[in-house]
């Protein structure tokens, strides 16, 4: 099974900006969607954004749109997640998660590995 690994969180002020990866070990990425989820503390995981295998359609959650972005490098098994104009509210663990299939959900249980995350915090 694939292992996931995140990288790049931190302490960010409001308004900064913070670019996450998620390197995949073990076996080159599935021809599968991949996706980045959160969860901040006392509260659901919930969906950040997602990409197809290919690039060709992602889907981001309504908090985040217009400010955050996915990317992925298949030749390095690399996902990325741009997020600009950070605010507080984006503080959380970040994960990347493999998809099931090539359609990006925003269904948690429609990924089948997940990384350990990587913390981000956005200080007022």
């Amino acid at each position: 099974q694939v292992q996931l690994l995140e990288s790049g969180g931190g302490l960010v002020q409001t308004g900064g900006s913070l670019r996450l990866s998620c390197a995949a070990s073990g076996r080159t990425f599935s021809r599968a969607a991949m996706g980045w989820f959160r969860q901040a503390p006392g509260k659901q995981r919930e969906f950040v954004a997602a990409i197809t295998w290919s690039s060709d359609n992602t889907i981001y959650a309504d908090s985040v749109k217009g400010r955050f972005t996915i990317s992925r490098d298949n030749a390095v098994n690399t996902v990325y997640l741009q997020m600009n104009s950070l605010k507080p509210e984006d503080t959380a663990v970040y994960y990347c998660a493999e998809g099931a299939t090539d359609t990006p959900r925003q269904y948690s249980y429609m990924y089948d590995a997940w990384g350990q995350g990587t913390q981000v915090t956005v200080s007022s």
